[in-house]
């Protein structure tokens, strides 16, 4: 049986990058995302601690004197780390100790508790955030338009390229989601990774992360309640309140305790509020949108596919924002900055901030459909109009990001580009 082919990932060339000035660097992200198969590419030797045959050696040796685990040709991956969570000390340790560059790669699928490790790690370990695939990582992007070029202003203004992904792949994709194993199974194989993923979340990875078992329906209506409110700014009020009418006494703390142990296993992926230097007070909204890792966490819960879909543009439309903002967290980090939402109290909103570390920044509105374009378009420079500009630069680009054929410059300067021309 032939293996798969290994498919490029942005993050490849962030793990060679960090490498180059980090003693280690822990990659991390949630289950089934690729991160063991990425760190492989560049690994010299590997230890794998959830191997079942070597697991309580593992864990015997730990005891004694971990070091041990760390030898073997560098950069040496140790996979699956926080099953052992000495290790970070023992690897920070031996950073120090060697005063080299490139000397291991962790991987983990769960954030231990704070008080697993006696140091933080920083000056030793850097970390990776890896997610998903993108549309353009999968293939199914064409990436003609780099988020790179978009700040850098080297697209001319008469620029127009085609995207090929249409609708209903583009339906497709968001069911399917960005897990590597997906891509070259049958498509009913396929939709049913994400199910099974799931099903894993809510019978033992979010009671395993913390050693504290988590009634499995009382998961399943989480889950259920942060798909129905994806891309929304809903609170733990609205989803106690939604989780209620199927059990009344799903209190907020355990709801508190349920959500963050989504987070250390990188299930939930919310995103937080951008607070710019506005030319005039107004109050901006803080709260953060909701957002799992990848969409097809919330078309698994949902138990919907992409016909039904098809059928629902309200819910099309919320999950295709999820997606772009997966998309566009991934090729953001490869050019060192992150996302954001904007929304202030007359409702004027941006979906999606793109802000670097060096201060540039620019403003996205997603729309699924070309109907809602013209709309978008001015409230991004009624946004721009709003900025004070002697506190903070001014906007590279606004941007229209959408599921629509066509990428090009309006009159205006803001770009319609579909996320099936976009890359990094």
């Amino acid at each position: 049986m032939q293996k798969n082919k290994y498919l490029n990932r942005i993050a490849d060339i962030e793990l060679q990058e960090a490498l180059k000035t980090s003693g280690a660097v822990l990659i991390e992200g949630p289950k089934w995302c690729g991160k063991t198969s990425t760190a492989r590419q560049t690994a010299k030797s590997v230890i794998y601690i959830q191997d079942p045959d070597q697991s309580q050696t593992y864990l015997a040796v730990a005891d004694t004197k971990p070091s041990l685990l760390l030898q073997g040709d560098t950069p040496r991956l140790i996979d699956e780390w926080q099953v052992i969570p000495i290790l970070w000390d023992t690897v920070r340790h031996e950073v120090d100790k060697r005063s080299l560059t490139g000397q291991f790669v962790l991987t983990g699928s769960a954030s231990p508790s704070d008080n697993k490790t006696a140091h933080t790690g920083t000056g030793r370990i850097s970390r990776l955030k890896m997610r998903t695939m993108s549309l353009y990582e999968s293939k199914e992007s064409n990436g003609n338009i780099s988020l790179e070029n978009l700040f850098l202003n080297n697209l001319p203004q008469d620029t127009f390229f085609p995207s090929e992904l249409t609708i209903e792949q583009i339906a497709f994709a968001i069911c399917r989601g960005g897990w590597p194993a997906s891509l070259s199974a049958a498509p009913k194989n396929a939709l049913k990774m994400s199910i099974d993923y799931v099903e894993s979340v809510i019978n033992q990875d979010i009671s395993t992360v913390d050693g504290v078992s988590k009634s499995p329906e009382r998961v399943r209506l989480l889950l259920r309640s942060l798909a129905r409110n994806v891309s929304t700014m809903a609170n733990y009020q609205t989803i106690k309140n939604d989780i209620e009418s199927n059990d009344s006494q799903f209190s907020e703390k355990t709801l508190s305790n349920y959500h963050q142990a989504l987070k250390r296993i990188f299930v939930v992926e919310d995103l937080a509020a951008w607070q710019p230097s506005l030319r005039s007070k107004t109050a901006i909204r803080t709260s953060d949108k909701r957002h799992f890792v990848d969409p097809s966490i919330a078309t698994a819960v949902l138990r919907t596919n992409p016909q039904q879909l098809l059928n629902d543009f309200n819910l099309f439309g919320l999950l295709f924002e999820s997606m772009c903002t997966r998309d566009l967290r991934i090729y953001a980090q490869a050019n060192d900055g992150d996302i954001l939402h904007y929304r202030d109290k007359s409702g004027l909103e941006a979906d999606l901030i793109i802000r670097l570390r060096n201060g540039d920044w620019a403003a996205v509105e997603v729309k699924l459909g070309q109907k809602e374009i013209e709309l978008a378009a001015k409230n991004l420079l009624k946004l721009k109009t709003k900025i004070n500009t002697e506190k903070m630069k001014e906007p590279k680009f606004l941007m229209v990001l959408t599921g629509g054929i066509s990428a090009y410059q309006r009159n205006d300067s803001v770009w319609v580009i579909p996320i099936g021309c976009l890359k990094p």
